[in-house]
C-alpha cells in the first residue's frame, strides 16, 4: 500500500521501468527492507480484482507462487497485476477469446514469463486442457449470461479441491430486468450447486455500477474431527 494523501494499492513491478496501461511506477523501500524497489499502482477503475480489494475483499488466494487460472485476460490489465504479485515461481494463464485484445495480451506476455497467454473461448475449456495444469486459483472477469456455469466447468477441469475463485458478477449482463442484489444471489445459490462455495461477497461502488465480486473455495475439504479418546 502506498501511503499518500489517498493510500493507494500497487503490485511490485515484474519488469522494472515499463509501465503496461500508462499506470504510474513509483520505487520506495518496504518496510522491514533496506533496498528499493519498483512498484506499479494497480488502479481500481481498471482492473475489477482490485476493486474487490479496494471494497473489503480479505484474501483474493493468489500468493507468490501461486497457479491462477485467468478467464476474460482482455488485453492484459489486470492480468499483469497479477502476474506481479504471484511472482516469477508462480503463473497466470490467461484465457481471452477475443483475437483483438488476445494480440494485446500475447505482446505484454513477452516481458512476462510468468504469463501463458491462450486465445480460446472459456465456455470449452478441453480446447486448452494440455496448456493448463491443476490451479490454485481461478479469477473470472468474463461479461456473459452463463458465467456462472463457465466458471464451473473451468473448476472442474483445473480447480483443485479446496481451491478458491474469484468472480466478478456484471448484473444487467445477466438479466437486466431484476435488481443486482437478485441477480447476485440468483448467481451465488448457482455455483452453490457445483460445489463452489461463497465466502465473501462485495459490490463493486463507485468504482463499476452493478457489479460485484465473489470470492469462494471449490470442493471444500472436510476437515476430519478429533477423535475423542476412550
Amino acid at each position: 500500500v502506498s501511503k499518500a494523501k489517498v493510500d493507494s494499492i500497487c503490485s511490485l513491478n515484474m519488469v522494472p521501468g515499463v509501465s503496461v496501461y500508462g499506470e504510474k511506477r513509483i520505487e520506495c523501500t518496504a518496510e522491514g527492507e533496506t533496498e528499493k524497489k519498483e512498484y506499479r499502482l494497480w488502479n481500481p477503475y481498471r482492473s475489477k480484482l482490485v476493486a474487490g480489494i479496494y471494497n473489503g475483499v480479505d484474501s483474493i488466494h493468489m500468493g507468490p507462487g501461486s497457479k491462477v487460472l485467468y478467464l476474460g485476460g482482455a488485453s492484459g490489465t489486470t492480468v499483469s497485476h497479477v502476474s506481479d504479485v504471484v511472482g516469477p515461481t508462480g503463473a497466470v494463464y490467461a484465457v481471452e477469446f477475443s483475437h483483438r485484445s488476445g494480440r494485446d495480451l500475447v505482446e505484454m506476455a513477452k516481458r512476462r514469463p510468468n504469463i501463458v497467454p491462450i486465445i480460446e473461448d472459456a465456455r470449452y475449456p478441453v480446447k486448452y486442457r494440455a496448456l493448463v495444469p491443476m490451479v490454485d486459483c481461478i479469477f473470472m472477469d468474463v461479461a456473459q449470461p452463463d458465467q456462472s456455469r463457465i466458471l464451473a466447468i473451468n473448476a472442474q477441469s483445473f480447480l483443485k479441491n479446496g481451491g478458491h475463485y474469484v468472480i466478478s458478477i456484471k448484473a444487467n449482463c445477466i438479466d437486466s430486468t431484476l435488481d443486482a442484489a437478485v441477480v447476485f444471489a440468483d448467481e451465488v445459490n448457482k455455483m452453490k450447486k457445483d460445489r463452489l462455495k461463497p465466502l465473501e461477497q462485495v459490490t463493486l461502488e463507485p468504482f463499476e455500477r452493478d457489479h460485484c465480486v465473489v470470492v469462494g473455495t471449490y470442493r471444500p475439504v472436510k476437515k476430519n474431527k478429533a477423535v475423542a479418546p476412550d
